[in-house]
């Protein structure tokens, strides 16, 4: 697997885009508006090609989808089924409702018993969705840089797509944990709003989780 296909410009798809080119992967960006990445694709983004949604899902052994919850749906909806039908879809989505944060606690359009992804699975049941990177600032993506290597964790109900995106995860810097099943990402979408109190409530954002284990 070579090809990965971006769906978002945002900062988290520019930084995913940019380190996995640089890994050695092709990539490719989608935007609904290609121009406003000319500038970006000349520093940062050079090697980087960028096309429509639809382009981006045919070009894409693997998908990431990098947009804001509140438009994960449509925009794969705005795309044919046939482009996305077997491929692994890394989720860095999380369902932030358009509220103010209440205390520094972002407010979610889910509850706890359901979560965004398994909404997308439920959505596009040809595609296999495996959450990931949805619980660290974009700045701390790739190659993160802490004293210690953090945890990402992950999950999705194919176990083949797991795996594909814990080596992807796994060589921009970071550990894995498989939470398993796409239920699990009850427990990890949540981890964005944890991640953000420091930020909101102190303006501190140069943290991440790191799952501790006791030797045996």
């Amino acid at each position: 697997m070579k090809r990965i296909g971006i769906l978002g410009s945002g900062v988290v798809g520019k930084t995913l885009a940019a380190g996995y080119t640089k890994k050695g992967y092709e990539v490719k960006i989608g935007t609904r508006d290609p121009q406003k990445l000319s500038e970006w694709a000349q520093g940062d983004g050079q090697g980087v090609s960028t096309g429509s949604f639809s382009e981006v899902a045919e070009f894409g052994e693997l998908i990431i989808l990098a947009v804001k919850g509140t438009a994960a749906e449509s925009v794969l909806e705005a795309i044919s089924p046939a482009l996305i039908e077997g491929k692994t879809i890394m989720d860095a989505t999380n369902p932030i409702s358009n509220e103010t944060p209440e205390n520094g606690v972002l407010r979610f359009f889910t509850d706890q018993n359901g979560s965004l992804m398994e909404d997308l699975q439920r959505a596009f049941p040809k595609a296999n969705f495996v959450k990931a990177f949805n619980s660290v600032g974009s700045h701390f993506m790739v190659n993160p840089g802490f004293a210690e290597t953090p945890t990402m964790f992950i999950c999705g109900n194919n176990e083949n797509a797991r795996s594909v995106v814990r080596k992807l995860v796994e060589e921009l810097g970071w550990e894995v944990e498989d939470m398993g099943m796409a239920e699990a990402a009850r427990a990890i979408e949540p981890l964005c709003m944890l991640w953000c109190i420091p930020g909101f409530r102190e303006n501190k954002w140069a943290h991440a989780f790191k799952l501790l284990k006791a030797n045996n």
